[in-house]
């Protein structure tokens, strides 16, 4: 079953840094966009990996909302990290949003990424009925 597609948006998150949408809903599924560790009130992304790491996490938790679901309903995770070195960090971050539910997930280790971000996460999401 195809429903037309929605854009998300919401400015309790940052603002998408590019022409796309923080979110795009279709066929009962949330699809959120790169989520970077911008603080949304100041727009500063903080330079230390476990500072970006939460607020990129808690970005896609505000948009995943927006949408209409929630962090129980994530069925996967992409993760890019700067430096494969934070995999174990980054690990125990993940585990403070994602505590007993496990989405499928991948981490890729990238050569850069926007604004000299550290890590980046995108998921798609069930929505509620």
């Amino acid at each position: 079953m195809f429903l037309d597609p929605k854009a998300v948006h919401t400015t309790a998150a940052p603002a998408a840094i590019g022409p796309y949408s923080q979110a795009m809903t279709s066929a009962g599924l949330a699809f959120v966009s790169g989520q970077l560790g911008i603080d949304p009130a100041s727009g500063i992304i903080p330079e230390d990996f476990a500072t970006q790491t939460r607020q990129a996490l808690a970005n896609l938790k505000t948009i995943i909302e927006a949408a209409g679901s929630g962090l129980d309903r994530v069925v996967s995770v992409d993760v890019f990290l700067l430096d494969m070195g934070n995999f174990g960090a980054f690990n125990e971050i993940y585990t403070e949003f994602f505590k007993d539910h496990r989405p499928a997930r991948v981490v890729i280790a990238v050569s850069a990424l926007p604004h000299e971000a550290q890590v980046e996460i995108r998921c798609v999401a069930a929505l509620k009925a």
